[in-house]
């Protein structure tokens, strides 16, 4: 219960800090999230509202990644399990099991997709000025992969480019 608490009071804290950032046009550029045990980097600008995944319903002869749909706020979202459908694609494999909590983060509507992407877990806003150095994704990596960033800690963050993600036909195309 104190974990849920404790969610939920992070999405708020998050949720307000991505607002003042976008009324601000401050140098915070990503979200940073944890899904399938990578870290990736999703633009701020491209990005919707978070919300823990909850009331999830399942379609039948979908693709595994593509795990349902939920009601937000009166619409209807497809939810692509990220980490799945990143591997499934040719970038990086889930590299641990799938955690009890999960959110979903909705794609921002000026992209025309009612989709949320599902993810392990909130790192927080990230700008510029928290990574040393970044490198252009690697050859072969799907396209909408962005650059490679890594953190003062040492630490690689791969940034996805939702917008290119949304248009992709794998990603439009769920049926099994």
């Amino acid at each position: 219960m104190a974990n849920r608490e404790a969610l939920r009071e992070l999405q708020a804290r998050l949720a307000n800090r991505l607002q003042a950032a976008r009324v601000e046009g401050a140098a915070v550029a990503w979200l940073a999230i944890r899904a399938g045990g990578n870290r990736y980097l999703l633009p701020l600008a491209q990005s919707g509202e978070i919300f823990p995944l909850a009331g999830l319903q399942h379609v039948p002869y979908t693709l595994d990644w593509f795990r349902g749909v939920i009601n937000i706020r009166g619409g209807l979202y497809g939810v692509v399990d990220l980490a799945g459908f990143i591997a499934q694609s040719g970038g990086p494999v889930r590299s641990e099991t799938a955690p009890t909590e999960t959110s979903v983060v909705t794609l921002n509507p000026q992209l025309e997709v009612n989709c949320a992407v599902q993810i392990d877990s909130l790192a927080g806003l990230r700008g510029p000025d928290a990574f040393s150095s970044s490198v252009p994704a690697p050859a072969g990596a799907p396209a909408y992969f962005g650059n490679c960033f890594v953190d003062t800690g040492g630490a690689t963050w791969q940034e996805i480019n939702l917008r290119i993600l949304s248009q992709t036909p794998q990603f439009l195309g769920i049926g099994a």
